[in-house]
């Protein structure tokens, strides 16, 4: 095992969130907070001692979370939200920050930007 110098926060969507993507025209699929609450995603952040620095520091990347959410459920931006804020984006997810993370794996990371160029 081995210790990584990052800390983690997980982010799961709120039911405000599914509100938006059950209303979303031409979706014929009704999901549930479960469904979308099951599979969420995972970043790391900068070490942190307490889970205030974690939560700080997403404030400050809040709003590209926002749109990398956004686009791994809706393509077509035309449809996301007119008005994304902080506050917006606290009200459709939870964010669990979790200090400690251990890399079980002994190859190294291999770092890839996403598609839609978040970091």
């Amino acid at each position: 095992m081995f210790i990584v110098d990052r800390s983690a926060a997980l982010i799961r969507p709120k039911q405000a969130f599914l509100d938006w993507l059950n209303a979303l025209p031409g979706n014929d699929i009704e999901l549930s907070l479960d469904d979308i609450r099951s599979d969420c995603t995972v970043i790391l952040v900068p070490e942190a001692s307490e889970p205030e620095d974690g939560i700080s520091y997403i404030d400050d990347v809040a709003e590209k979370l926002f749109e990398m959410e956004l686009a791994s459920w809706v393509e077509d931006e035309a449809l996301w939200p007119k008005k994304r804020n902080l506050k917006l984006f606290w009200e459709w997810f939870d964010v669990e920050i979790h200090l400690g993370v251990m890399d079980s794996v002994s190859e190294d990371i291999h770092n890839t930007p996403s598609d839609r160029g978040y970091h």
